[in-house]
């Protein structure tokens, strides 16, 4: 996963847990806007969320977060 990808999933958690606390949940969506502008991103972190690690579809911010900063 390219730097950029990373953290941009880190400053996304970071904001949902300020907004909602460390309870709050996300789907790989939350990474994108609502048009389909890349799909070829969309589609490498569908990869690693779903196929890579058999997340559910909701998953806490606080463990995708630390997932990511363990890469």
């Amino acid at each position: 996963m390219k730097a950029s990808l990373k953290q941009k999933i880190i400053t996304v958690c970071d904001e949902k847990i300020a907004k909602k606390g460390e309870t709050v949940g996300l789907s790989f969506y939350a990474f994108f806007a609502n048009k389909n502008d890349n799909p070829e991103l969309l589609m490498e972190v569908a990869q690693w969320w779903i196929m890579t690690h058999k997340l559910d579809h909701f998953e806490k911010a606080i463990k995708i977060k630390a997932m990511v900063q363990e890469m």
